[in-house]
């Protein structure tokens, strides 16, 4: 068996890795969207339709509910992996440029940071791609930029959500760390990070299943306080310690029982607290995006709504902006 190991690593080596699978980013969506208002549903939902892959979304959730298809739209930076329409920066040549998006690069070191001993970042640029796409979607004025900015940011935060996408830098996120898994009859040999990767559920989970299921995850766990990118990498690295599985097996560390069952709870929880992130900024950047467009009736109006939003800690700086203006109107 242990002349076989080599090889078994070279395979697993070759395997593709996401973030949370395609179960865990329709998770996420679905909680965040059973948390906006209507009128926020219809605005995402208006923006959504512009996107080019939006009938690619259609046929896959096989239905064109607007909930299905905000699901679809979180597995999309992940999709777009082995879509030959796209290209890897800096290793393939650009492919040509798609109608309503400003690049089809696949921007793969945007959904990961890895940090060192001390806590410095050493690569990848999940955290600072967050705040770049929040800013886009508080101020832009170009919708087809909020277009863009929406699947990227629904993604992203659920991937800053589990926890070896905030990973050590040494192993790659746990990619580089190989484990037993007898819980998998179908790959009792993985990653570590695959493994994290899979616990949400079998990645084709759609519909009335999926949406049972994020309903469960409702009733089981409470929603988080408001948080910010900062603190959502520091949750996710302080889990770090605990996300890897210390008990031999035959050839590799095994998931045992209690690590198992423990595994499961945290990946489940940090679903739902990132579906919970994703509506903090999605519903407060449409309301900010709404003041940027001017799409207020007067100043009065605009002035509450950025009243109403500063008390809960969000987008000052867009206010001082918009304010600066002579008048805001619909």
């Amino acid at each position: 068996m242990r002349r076989l190991l080599p090889a078994l690593l070279c395979l697993l080596a070759s395997l593709p890795v996401y973030a949370w699978n395609a179960a865990g980013h329709r998770l996420v969506a679905v909680i965040a969207w059973q948390q906006l208002s209507p009128a926020a549903r219809e605005t995402i939902a208006t923006h959504l339709a512009r996107h080019p892959d939006h009938v690619r979304w259609t046929d896959k959730a096989r239905s064109s509910d607007p909930i299905d298809l905000f699901a679809e739209a979180a597995t999309w930076p992940d999709d777009i992996r082995n879509d030959p329409r796209f290209y890897d920066e800096g290793r393939q040549p650009a492919t040509p440029p798609l109608p309503g998006l400003p690049d089809t690069a696949r921007h793969k070191r945007w959904h990961y940071i890895d940090l060192d001993g001390d806590g410095r970042v050493r690569d990848g640029e999940l955290d600072s791609r967050i705040e770049h796409l929040t800013r886009q979607l508080e101020a832009s004025r170009q919708p087809e930029q909020i277009t863009y900015a929406l699947p990227w940011l629904l993604h992203l935060v659920g991937d800053i959500h589990q926890p070896l996408h905030v990973g050590r830098h040494g192993d790659e996120g746990g990619n580089a760390v190989e484990i037993e898994n007898p819980f998998n009859k179908r790959l009792p040999f993985s990653s570590l990070h695959l493994y994290w990767d899979d616990l949400p559920g079998p990645p084709w989970l759609r519909g009335k299943r999926l949406e049972d299921n994020a309903r469960r995850l409702l009733e089981r766990y409470p929603a988080p306080e408001q948080g910010n990118v900062a603190r959502w990498r520091e949750e996710s690295h302080r889990l770090l310690d605990s996300a890897y599985p210390t008990e031999p097996g035959s050839l590799l560390p095994v998931v045992s029982e209690a690590f198992h069952r423990n595994s499961r709870d945290t990946a489940n929880r940090r679903i739902v607290e990132a579906g919970f992130s994703d509506y903090f900024i999605i519903a407060k950047g449409d309301d900010a995006n709404a003041v940027a467009m001017g799409q207020y009736r007067n100043r009065e109006g605009a002035e509450r709504r950025m009243a109403a939003l500063a008390a809960c800690g969000s987008w000052r700086a867009i206010a001082s902006r918009m304010f600066s203006c002579s008048r805001l109107v619909r």
